[in-house]
């Protein structure tokens, strides 16, 4: 008997092990999947609400590492559709984040204002390693936060940042002015942070 348990304790772990490498090597869980596979690369997603309570749950939760991967179809495709999504003329945002449309990874797309063109472009685990003491003061809007924009203060001037590019390498970059702005934005979604936050800790040290 005590071998036919440790029998089957053996095969659980093995099965459980091979689960947990197909989790990670698709970067995705099954959820996420059917988001992302539901309609082709030029469909838009749906832009999570802070108006509808189970998207702003989802909305306050932090994102998960992903492993660039330009062999992997699933989150490829999901790149294009984030794209497709901060395009689309019902949003004609400047920036988006991963968690806006429902997935909990550390993907963004951001207008980079501070290069030529003003290319928007696509940054994976971004990380802001360093805040400069300098701040700025700009209006900001969310498309998670409809027919809604305010006025912040507290973002820094300058900013220093880490990310992968969806080749694989490992890049810093220094960002200043409105596109830090933007990053700083973007990357708090990544936190389940909202700029509301920011704003109510605005009328807190003007008091």
């Amino acid at each position: 008997m005590k071998k036919y348990i440790l029998f089957v304790c053996e095969i659980f772990l093995i099965l459980g092990c091979s689960s947990t490498k197909n989790s990670i090597e698709n970067n995705f869980y099954k959820p996420e999947i059917e988001l992302i596979t539901n309609a082709d690369s030029l469909t838009p997603m749906r832009v999570y609400k802070i108006t509808n309570k189970q998207d702003s749950l989802l909305l306050r939760k932090r994102s998960q590492h992903i492993t660039p991967n330009i062999n992997n179809p699933i989150l490829q495709k999901f790149i294009k559709r984030l794209y497709t999504t901060v395009r689309d003329s019902s949003s004609m945002g400047v920036g988006i984040a991963a968690p806006q449309v429902g997935i909990l990874k550390n993907i963004i797309w951001v207008q980079c204002f501070d290069k030529e063109n003003f290319p928007f472009e696509v940054y994976l685990n971004p990380k802001i390693i360093n805040y400069s003491e300098d701040k700025q003061t700009f209006k900001e809007g969310c498309l998670s936060i409809p027919k809604r924009s305010d006025t912040l203060n507290s973002r820094s001037e300058n900013i220093t940042i880490e990310y992968d590019t969806n080749m694989g390498a490992h890049k810093t970059e220094n960002i200043k002015g409105f596109t830090s702005v933007i990053f700083q934005h973007e990357i708090d979604h990544l936190n389940g942070i909202l700029y509301l936050d920011h704003l109510k800790k605005d009328v807190t040290n003007s008091k």
